[in-house]
């Protein structure tokens, strides 16, 4: 009888620690070149444990419920992620407009300079975060998908010290192939086979990345088209599969690890 009313006491408290647990959404504003981002950092609160940081720059939709639901399921109890605004806080394409969302990302396109320059605030921010979460600083990187994997990639190209960077279904243009030469993050680029979008630039991405100096690796997903981890993404260009997503997934988990372990 005693043992069965510790039993019930001691199950009662790990409900209540479970109940108390929650994944932490608080918001990290700054101004850069007169603009004011809005991100939010996200991560599970029931450890004080240090863990991994990632910079996670979301799809051309930006910083919204989507971007904020995918960086819960990554970060799970493993990463604290930095979801980061690209556009400035009053810039918010809708769900789903794809010319909201075209317009928001031209301008970084047509400046990937400035890109580099947001991204890599971006990075300055994470770090700051440190004082307050539980961020291990010895253990940064960045994801992205779609335009977000262009963003980090080309966080990778400026040369950013950071111990990976991850590219789902990402552009691989660059408006300057030398900057290759710079990136000292492990790179890790997973796109569909099928992907219209991005593939056309896969050769000039290729011999781009052959003159990266840090270790890297080009994955080709069959079968796969654009936007293969967006959940709800259903057009025949930009569709979303399962498949690919839990697969990508591992891979970036696998990749991250060994970046972070400093193993091959």
């Amino acid at each position: 009888m005693r043992m069965a009313r510790l039993g019930s006491v001691l199950l009662l408290s790990v409900v209540a620690f479970a109940a108390q647990a929650k994944m932490v959404h608080r918001a990290v504003d700054w101004t850069l070149g007169g603009t004011r981002f809005h991100s939010v950092l996200v991560y599970d609160d029931a450890s004080t444990a240090k863990r991994p940081g990632l910079v996670m720059v979301p799809n051309w939709y930006g910083v919204n419920a989507a971007a904020i639901s995918k960086a819960e399921m990554i970060a799970g109890r493993r990463y604290v992620i930095l979801l980061t605004d690209m556009y400035g806080a009053g810039v918010r394409p809708q769900q789903g407009n794809a010319s909201q969302a075209q317009a928001a990302v031209k301008p970084l396109y047509a400046n990937r300079a400035l890109m580099r320059q947001r991204v890599n605030e971006a990075l300055v921010q994470l770090r700051a975060q440190a004082a307050s979460a539980p961020i291990d600083v010895s253990k940064l990187a960045a994801i992205g998908f779609c335009f977000g994997g262009a963003a980090v990639l080309d966080l990778a190209r400026s040369g950013a010290d950071l111990a990976a960077v991850v590219s789902f279904h990402g552009d691989l243009s660059t408006d300057k192939l030398a900057l290759a030469r710079q990136i000292r993050a492990r790179v890790l680029a997973m796109n569909g086979a099928d992907d219209s979008w991005t593939m056309k630039d896969a050769d000039a991405f290729l011999a781009d990345m052959r003159q990266d100096p840090a270790d890297w690796q080009f994955v080709v997903l069959g079968h796969a088209v654009h936007c293969f981890t967006e959940v709800g993404e259903n057009e025949p260009g930009c569709r979303y599969d399962a498949k690919a997503a839990a697969r990508s997934y591992r891979l970036m988990h696998m990749w991250l690890a060994s970046a972070f372990a400093g193993t091959p």
